[in-house]
């Protein structure tokens, strides 16, 4: 295997606009309007369906886009992701009816699954490439919190313009997503190894997660970042219509999109917060157990909104990111070095299909279960919320069961 020829100035450029991809990226106005805006148009049980749809579609598109982010090219494939993030949130900004927000939800599906694991790739193959390789874990919590405040921005904004127009807020999306398709083409593809004939198709990338997953670090890592997506977006689907419920007994009303939008944006500035002292708690505590608290914070959000139905439980909403914050940069640091170049994307995509399948199936049986209205009654956000958390408890208990085995906190040099 030959490795592409680096160029040393093009790959820090790489470095130095990876978080102004990562801030665009997150720039999603519609992130805390978009459950009240589908059930406005269409139901409840709909808006459900809609976000299932998203989390199938790019889970149809995980793995293939993984194959085509290692074969392709990490530039090409986030080229083509602004493509999709525009192309989505247009059609949802012009069109109406449930097929029409069902094939944009699959072009922001296609966007997601794009992104996935190559944006992480093309940093530490840029970083690699300068042998900077030890600053992985740094640069990907800078990139973290460019994609928090992106995400704080939009909220906020984002409220406001739906207040006025649920519309807008998608118009302002598929601008940003145009700009994140800018700086991408910016980006130059970093070197890496060149993909054996032998391992070339896709049963040759499976040979290559299969064996990542012989290692028990990675086996761990990969069923905590699985469960850590579904339960970090338990309270993204739920969290609006659970809003929507609490503010209905507030004797000074306020509009839900004003509110949801607010609540988003202190979120991700309380996120922020938490990147900016993550370093600290892990060098403390070391990684295994801040990794275990992350998903302990997770299942603890699920199970307050299930508890009490109190505006003040919109309070506990404002941790939603701090989990991510404390293991996302965290665990992709600990995985890049034991993957290979030839099939680094594909087992990050790998990963992503795998928590998204697990979500999107989640989603599907609660949109069954849901009754039949255009507004989501907090019984049925009650009843949902308390399986999560039950499951979550499960889960956490087999994790904690396998910690020993999968040593993930690395070996201490020298």
């Amino acid at each position: 295997m030959n490795p592409i020829p680096s160029n040393s100035r093009a790959m820090a450029r790489n470095v130095r606009l990876y978080p102004w991809f990562r801030f665009a990226q997150n720039l999603t106005f519609w992130q805390a309007i978009w459950f009240l805006f589908f059930q406005t148009e269409l139901s409840a049980a709909e808006a459900i369906l809609l976000y299932a749809i998203y989390d199938v579609a790019t889970t149809a598109m995980e793995v293939p886009s993984g194959y085509m982010s290692d074969r392709l090219g990490r530039r090409r494939t986030l080229i083509a992701a602004g493509v999709f993030g525009a192309l989505g949130a247009g059609l949802i900004a012009g069109g109406a009816g449930f097929a029409v927000f069902a094939i944009a939800q699959v072009c922001l599906g296609a966007n997601a699954a794009l992104v996935s694991g190559t944006d992480n790739a093309l940093l530490y193959e840029s970083l690699a490439a300068q042998d900077r390789e030890a600053e992985t874990e740094a640069q990907e919590a800078r990139g973290w919190r460019a994609a928090l405040i992106g995400l704080a921005l939009s909220a906020i904004t984002g409220g406001v313009l739906a207040s006025y127009s649920y519309e807008a807020a998608f118009v302002a999306g598929a601008l940003a997503y145009l700009a994140a398709l800018g700086v991408a083409w910016r980006f130059a593809e970093p070197p890496h190894e060149t993909v054996a004939p032998e391992i070339a198709g896709l049963q040759g990338q499976w040979g290559q997660f299969r064996t990542a997953m012989a290692r028990p670090v990675l086996v761990w890592l990969f069923l905590l970042s699985v469960l850590m997506y579904g339960f970090s977006h338990v309270p993204f689907v739920f969290g609006q219509p659970f809003i929507e419920q609490a503010m209905a007994g507030v004797v000074w009303p306020i509009d839900a999109p004003v509110v949801s939008g607010g609540v988003t944006a202190l979120m991700m500035l309380v996120s922020v917060i938490a990147s900016l002292v993550a370093m600290g708690v892990r060098r403390r505590i070391g990684l295994t157990a801040m990794l275990l608290l992350a998903f302990a914070i997770q299942i603890g959000i699920i199970a307050v909104l299930a508890i009490t139905p109190s505006a003040l439980a919109i309070g506990v909403l404002f941790l939603r990111m701090v989990p991510d914050s404390f293991a996302r940069p965290f665990i992709v640091a600990r995985m890049q070095p034991l993957l290979s170049d030839s099939g680094r994307a594909t087992y990050l995509s790998l990963q992503s299909f795998a928590g998204r399948l697990l979500f999107a199936g989640s989603l599907l049986l609660a949109s069954g279960q849901v009754q039949k209205g255009t507004v989501m009654a907090y019984a049925d956000i009650q009843a949902t919320l308390g399986v999560y958390a039950a499951g979550g408890l499960m889960f956490f208990a087999v994790l904690v069961l396998g910690a020993g085995w999968a040593r993930v906190d690395p070996p201490k040099k020298g």
